[in-house]
């Protein structure tokens, strides 16, 4: 992989890995040191990358992982009081907050099929899991967020 495809790719892609690391951290300075670290490590083992078609899906698995040390490590994160107001503002905040409700494990499925509009396979394949675990907490976040947005 040359200098000049993974730029591009790292650019194609910036907009989608600031939403999957910001369904896992919630926050946007660790979102941006998260995306930093995630191309760090990206090119430190683009060598480990064996076919180039799937350089988005091997990112987003390398930004995953590094979102989820980050949280672990301890690094401090603000509440969503102290969150600064994201760039680009949610289109309907009910859903922003709806969303943001939902446990990681169903929020994470979610945002990479409809926002990123990826495959379930590609779902499944990024996230590690079976084909019907993510069809299973696709529907279950659906059903969570209906039940939410029906309760206001």
């Amino acid at each position: 992989m040359d200098k000049d495809f993974f730029v591009r790719e790292m650019e194609a892609g910036s907009g989608m890995l600031y939403r999957v690391a910001f369904s896992i951290l919630q926050n946007d300075d660790a979102c941006a040191d998260a995306l930093q670290e995630t191309a760090l490590k990206a090119w430190e083992k683009r060598h480990t990358l064996r076919e180039q078609r799937y350089f988005r899906t091997w990112v987003t698995r390398i930004c995953i992982n590094t979102c989820r040390s980050m949280r672990s490590a301890g690094r401090r994160l603000l509440s969503m009081e102290e969150i600064p107001e994201p760039s680009a503002a949610p289109y309907d905040p009910t859903l922003a907050l709806a969303l943001a409700a939902l446990p990681e494990q169903l929020r994470l499925p979610l945002v990479l099929c409809y926002s990123e509009g990826m495959t379930y396979a590609e779902i499944a394949t990024t996230l590690r899991l079976p084909l019907a675990t993510v069809r299973g907490r696709i529907h279950r976040a659906k059903k969570e967020l209906r039940k939410e947005l029906d309760a206001e």
